[in-house]
């Protein structure tokens, strides 16, 4: 893959049609990040004249020669790997194609996230060392947040594989979160190194190997995840988007039994009422506004995979963690890293 010829400016390179409300907020979310950091060059990729509509309706101004025309889209219900080849003219892929050409230094993305992982992983390609690429996701946890690397990118792995996810998420949550020498744990059924199925006993062995240039806890178990026993999970991608789609479900029960109890009486209203603003602020850095998406690591550009329903926030905060990753070069430490290692 080629370099961008500026390396001066970060150009990220927008699906503007990967949203449930695309173009709008794709270009709402675009305009509202060069408002915060005027060093980012953005692309936007999709139906030039819904986004160059959209712009006139809000009285926005954005240079003309930065939108690039890709009539197709990759809808929800696509097959992922089908339709890259199917739509070669969509805007997921045209805008997978620009990164890959060096014309931009990131991929952003809102739609199909199937779709997103097979154009980032096909088409960018796989860093040297990277056997599946994953996705993770941080989760509110007693000592803070915990990150939970595989969340779906791949649903089957090998032992090897779960060693490169704890190697990238190391590097990830180290530069992206600041947190110095995070500890990983391995998910499994007890905390005894002979508990689990053959997946992940010789996961354990990989992981022990390289136990202090890791700092590898051992096994965790479900509980500790919130538990915040350590600061990284690693587990395959089934196993982990069940429990990230279950965690997503207790925001729901919890709403849906605080209305339950506010109904109750005047009082119970009152209560609530007060507790609000709390339990907002609380649970306001695990939203996804704030997330702004999750990274797929392990390919050779930045890749960032937003909720289909992200605001134009949530948008805004993709593109940059997408500057931050880059200007980090976090590709270039995680390559590095999986280097020292394949060379112990």
């Amino acid at each position: 893959m080629k370099k961008s010829a500026n390396n001066s400016t970060c150009r990220i390179v927008l699906d503007a049609m990967g949203g449930d409300f695309a173009p709008r907020n794709e270009v709402l979310g675009a305009i509202a990040a060069l408002s915060e950091d005027s060093s980012i060059e953005i692309l936007l990729v999709g139906k030039k004249d819904l986004i160059i509509s959209t712009l006139n309706e809000h009285n926005l101004s954005f240079p003309e020669q930065n939108i690039y025309d890709a009539e197709d889209v990759i809808t929800m219900s696509d097959s992922p790997t089908a339709a890259l080849r199917t739509k070669p003219n969509s805007s997921l892929v045209v805008s997978a194609n620009l990164v890959r050409s060096g014309k931009g230094d990131a991929l952003v993305s809102a739609g199909n996230t199937g779709a997103v992982m097979a154009a980032s992983t096909l088409l960018l390609g796989r860093l040297k060392g990277v056997g599946r690429p994953t996705i993770g996701v941080p989760m509110p946890s007693e000592t803070g947040t915990c990150f939970l690397f595989d969340a779906g990118a791949s649903v089957d792995c090998k032992p090897s594989h779960l060693l490169e996810y704890a190697i990238m998420s190391k590097i990830y949550v180290q530069e992206i979160y600041n947190v110095k020498n995070p500890s990983i744990g391995l998910l499994s059924v007890g905390e005894e190194k002979s508990k689990g199925n053959d997946l992940t006993l010789k996961a354990y062995e990989l992981l022990d190997n390289v136990r202090d240039e890791i700092n590898f806890k051992g096994n965790v178990e479900g509980k500790d995840i919130l538990g915040g026993k350590t600061n990284i999970v690693i587990c395959d991608g089934f196993t982990g988007n069940v429990i990230l789609k279950f965690a997503e479900s207790v925001v729901g029960i919890l709403k849906q039994r605080i209305k339950s109890f506010a109904l109750k009486s005047f009082f119970n209203k009152i209560k609530v009422l007060f507790m609000r603003g709390t339990l907002k602020k609380v649970l306001s850095d695990f939203s996804s506004e704030k997330q702004g998406g999750v990274p797929l690591l392990g390919v050779k550009a930045v890749s960032i995979i937003g909720h289909g329903s992200g605001s134009p926030t949530a948008i805004k905060n993709m593109i940059l963690k997408a500057k931050e990753m880059h200007e980090k070069q976090l590709l270039h430490k995680i390559e590095k890293a999986l280097s020292d290692y394949a060379n112990k």
